[in-house]
């Protein structure tokens, strides 16, 4: 399959603009004549889906909460990236659009990356004007803080509820919608197929969640904003309805899922405290701003952190990463966290942490400043771990959090699938091998407002005319196909539960395409994996049934799709015989331990098509090609 990504021609601070005005348009009356599908309603769902009915255009908006402001979206805590330059510090969309190319580690599209910093400064505008309370300065003008893999404060941010107060900024825009009849929301709906008829997205198959009913819905178009899928390592940092289904499945349909094995593991989340745990809490990245990461150059130090001498104390990223200190980037600060725990240095009961600390940055401020910064984010600390974080420094260690991989999209944002559209961390496009803090709210608002109203439009002038129904052979066969799935689930009447099969399967991942990999473990995983997957089919319990309430289905629903795409993560991540950003292959580093990539082999996206289960998927490459940046070495000291 040749894959092209429609990238337009000419100089990359005009290729939007130019590409924007070359747009076919349907004018306001014809609008009102197409419906959309709107899978998802975090920021980028939601942000879509309002726009376009604010446009015109009949929006039909899914999501498995009880309400739109339930979406994951709530949980990004430090901030949002943009190119306003309010600190005179030497930012610009060039500097931003580097910075998240070279944070990415050169493992995305340059156009793709330009226009996210190009817009990010439409964002902000767009959201002040819808009364989300960014911080500020005493003088008036919008507050930045700095977050790692850049030299300059580009971050606007409502103390640690960043991703909360932007969600309810775009939830209002969404109800404004609903409440004109615009916009039909449907909650506590799973999407679990996409219906493909002669190569077109043409709709979507639902399970109500509280009633069992399956349903059918057709669209002129079908845009997923799901999210994306560091639940299928168990233990993670997203809400534990985060799941890959909706994305999974329009991959079994034919849309290509790119570079699965850049995931990206968190630096700064409270360890675990035990094997009973389902979750892992996110501590913001914008913590180490002013928090200091150490631990005791005597590893079997047994004093209260507080009363460890500055001399007595290893503070080993500002040693090795002078230039950047405690901001390196999130792949570099989670190894570095990992290698000091493997190396038996670790605090806390688990010894599974190093520390955050913000003694100092408390003395050089005072604590009301601290407060009026992150004063949320310790009292949830506090809550969680029992210890008060302005008196004792946190404890940390990496999780997996985002995931840079995808399902594989153009310069449109349309899949390899006709009509398909993906959105936000569903899509691939714009992180590379590592995303940059405060860049996913950028992305997800980006796509939502300012990039998919465009852009579909060139695609549905072409479809003026053309009737919706649900009565089709594709329709019909879809829709089997999922009631097949489902009392296959409950058929099994096995011993085991979803979870049990989640938190090993989890296990296995973690230990083997975790944070750092090698061709040994990830052989060892591709054995251990499908044999698992067969005792899942073959050794499941159920209970309840499918025409009801049954969140232990759901789970099992996931779950077998979590088996398909761990195996495709550890498939991606052998054939990519490099280190880059998040994805470090114990093979290719460095004596420092940095990523080693190999540009004349593997610069491209790796973009995988289904064959079924327990066959060869395809790789279909998209070749990345540089002409405005030159791909160097990365370096944060």
């Amino acid at each position: 399959m040749t894959l092209d990504g429609k990238v337009p021609s000419g100089p990359l601070e005009k290729k939007w603009d130019e590409h924007k005005g070359h747009l076919k348009l349907v004018n306001p009356n014809n609008k009102r004549k197409f419906t959309i599908l709107v899978v998802g309603s975090g920021l980028a769902g939601a942000s879509a889906a309002a726009s376009f009915a604010e446009l015109g255009y009949n929006v039909k908006c899914f999501c498995f909460q009880d309400s739109p402001r339930r979406a994951h979206s709530i949980a990004a805590q430090g901030g949002i990236n943009a190119a306003k330059n309010y600190h005179n510090d030497g930012d610009s969309v060039f500097r931003l659009f580097y910075d998240t190319i070279k944070g990415g580690d050169f493992r995305s599209r340059e156009a793709n990356v330009y226009r996210l910093a190009q817009v990010s400064v439409n964002i902000i505008d767009q959201c002040v004007a819808q009364g989300v309370p960014f911080a500020r300065e005493y003088g008036g003008l919008l507050d930045n803080r700095s977050f790692g893999g850049a030299q300059v404060s580009r971050t606007f941010y409502a103390r640690g509820q960043t991703g909360q107060q932007l969600l309810l900024g775009a939830y209002q825009a969404l109800e404004k919608e609903v409440a004109t009849g615009k916009v039909k929301m449907f909650p506590r709906t799973e999407m679990l197929d996409l219906v493909v008829d002669n190569g077109v997205a043409v709709g979507i198959i639902t399970r109500d969640l509280v009633t069992g009913k399956i349903d059918r819905h057709a669209g002129h178009a079908v845009v997923l904003t799901t999210g994306g899928y560091s639940n299928v390592y168990y233990l993670s940092t997203n809400a534990k309805g985060s799941n890959v289904t909706a994305a999974w499945r329009a991959h079994r349909r034919g849309a290509l899922f790119s570079n699965p094995c850049f995931t990206q593991i968190h630096p700064t989340c409270i360890p675990a405290s035990g094997d009973y745990q389902s979750k892992l809490t996110l501590m913001s990245e914008s913590l180490r701003n002013d928090g200091r990461i150490w631990v005791p150059k005597n590893p079997n130090d047994q004093r209260s952190p507080d009363q460890i001498p500055e001399s007595e104390r290893d503070y080993f990223l500002e040693v090795k990463y002078p230039s950047f200190g405690n901001l390196v980037p999130r792949d570099v600060a989670a190894r570095n966290a990992k290698a000091v725990v493997d190396a038996g240095r670790g605090m806390g009961p688990q010894k599974n942490g190093v520390y955050l600390d913000f003694k100092d940055a408390i003395q050089r401020l005072g604590k009301k400043t601290i407060e009026e910064r992150y004063g949320n984010l310790f009292e949830m600390y506090e809550k969680i771990t029992g210890e008060d974080p302005y008196t004792v420094p946190m404890r940390i260690y990496p999780a997996p959090h985002y995931t840079m991989g995808g399902l594989w999209v153009d310069y449109d944002l349309m899949t390899n699938v006709t009509g398909l559209y993906a959105l936000g961390e569903a899509n691939f496009s714009d992180h590379g091998a590592n995303r940059l803090g405060a860049s996913a709210l950028m992305q997800g608002l980006a796509d939502g407002y300012f990039v998919i109203p465009y852009t579909i439009g060139n695609y549905l002038s072409g479809h003026l005319g053309q009737a919706l129904t649900t009565e089709t052979d594709a329709f019909r066969a879809t829709e089997a196909d999922v009631q097949e799935r489902i009392q296959r689930l409950l058929s099994v009447n096995g011993k085991r539960t979803a979870d049990s099969f989640h938190r090993e399967l989890g296990r296995i991942v973690w230990d083997y395409c975790g944070i750092t990999r090698n061709a040994g473990g990830l052989k060892k995983a591709l054995e251990l994996i499908p044999a698992l997957r067969e005792e899942f089919w073959s050794n499941l319990r159920l209970p309840g049934g499918a025409d009801q309430l049954n969140q232990e289905l759901e789970k099992a629903n996931r779950v077998g799709d979590y088996f398909e795409l761990a195996e495709l993560m550890c498939l991606d991540a052998l054939e990519r015989d490099e280190s880059c950003g998040s994805h470090l292959r114990e093979e290719h580093q460095d004596e420092f331990g940095e990523a080693l990539r190999d540009d004349a082999h593997y610069s491209y996206v790796a973009s995988w098509q289904w064959n079924g289960v327990g066959k060869a998927p395809t790789l279909n490459r998209e070749p990345l090609e540089f002409e405005f940046v030159k791909p160097t070495q990365r370096s944060y000291k």
